[in-house]
């Protein structure tokens, strides 16, 4: 079967919980965990309100593109479990593909314990569980090789293959954004991925992970790292196409190597939960791009939108604007 798109990843179900009784710490000495949420050390923490949603980058962003009038299917691993087959019939009410997902015997699926503190900024507490399981054999290959565009979303388990196996389809646009394990293993190991990449895009904390990783930017400090446009230039220099950073309520900026955009947020009528507007944006973005023949401008502007209205509603999908809502 052919897609526009497939999204690869993981599909999680959610466990959201608010709480209040945290403290903001500003860490700035450390580049990479400039700010800080603790608690007493072996307190009992009082939960305001919880509630489960579903999640995870490769069903955050198939969710989104189904929603944007794509025909997309989601290469993910789950389960033979209760959790499993929620997880499922949510994708397949979303009127996304499962043809490709797989189901993995004795392993539970996995989920995610989401921390909503100030600010409704979130912390994400992860377990791959089946994700990790994921594989690519040739029978994936095909179905890479009948479709547009594929987005990567966060990979764990054997990691280093799947994305070998990803890149040597040939004539793929692929918009990427890499998980904590991919930012952490560094440039040196997924510098070559990058090169064939369409689309990069990363909050800002991943930007200067993944920049960091590099010696030659590394030793610049902290002020240089801080810098949008400075992250932006050290990224592109690794090979993308397309860069893009968000970074909250600063909005986001991008970079093709001819010039530089940035958009800023749209208002929220309300704010709610921050979780997933990493992923409503990146996957709206590069849906952008094929809706507006590559026109980077109006992408961001159909990346913000989507943000603003994923933040007004609890969970990373309930918020996802459909396509006839898009003006």
């Amino acid at each position: 079967m052919r897609y526009d798109v497939i999204t690869i990843g993981g599909a999680v179900e959610d466990i959201n919980f608010y709480t209040s009784e945290g403290i903001l710490l500003d860490n700035k000495k450390d580049v990479l965990r400039q700010k800080l949420l603790a608690f007493e050390y072996g307190a009992k923490i009082k939960i305001d309100k919880s509630y489960a949603t579903f999640g995870g980058g490769a069903a955050n962003t198939a969710v989104n593109f189904s929603r944007l009038g794509f025909k997309v299917a989601a290469l993910i691993a789950v389960g033979k479990d209760e959790r499993g087959k929620r997880i499922l019939k949510n994708l397949k009410k979303q009127k996304v593909k499962i043809d490709l997902a797989q189901t993995v015997k004795n392993i539970e699926s996995g989920f995610s314990f989401v921390l909503i503190g100030p600010d409704d900024e979130h912390i994400v507490f992860s377990d791959r569980a089946a994700n990790s399981e994921l594989i690519i054999s040739q029978s994936e290959i095909r179905s890479l090789k009948n479709t547009k565009w594929v987005y990567i979303a966060s990979l764990s388990g054997k990691w280093p293959e799947l994305l070998k196996n990803i890149f040597l389809v040939p004539k793929l646009k692929i918009a990427w954004n890499p998980g904590h394990i991919q930012l952490n293993s560094g440039v040196k190991k997924i510098g070559a991925f990058l090169k064939k990449t369409s689309v990069l895009c990363l909050n800002k904390d991943e930007a200067i992970e993944l920049a960091a990783s590099s010696s030659k930017y590394r030793r610049k400090g902290n002020t240089f790292l801080n810098k949008n446009r400075n992250l932006l230039v050290a990224l592109k220099s690794m090979g993308p196409a397309i860069v893009v950073i968000t970074s909250g309520k600063q909005g986001a900026d991008a970079y093709d190597g001819n010039k530089f955009y940035h958009q800023a947020i749209l208002k929220e009528k309300r704010r709610v939960d921050t979780t997933g507007v990493g992923d409503a944006f990146g996957s709206s973005f590069a849906a952008g791009l094929e809706l507006y023949d590559g026109d980077i401008r109006l992408a961001m502007k159909l990346g913000v939108k989507n943000t603003a209205s994923v933040i007004g509603q609890q969970g990373a999908q309930n918020g996802l604007l459909s396509k006839k809502f898009i003006k």
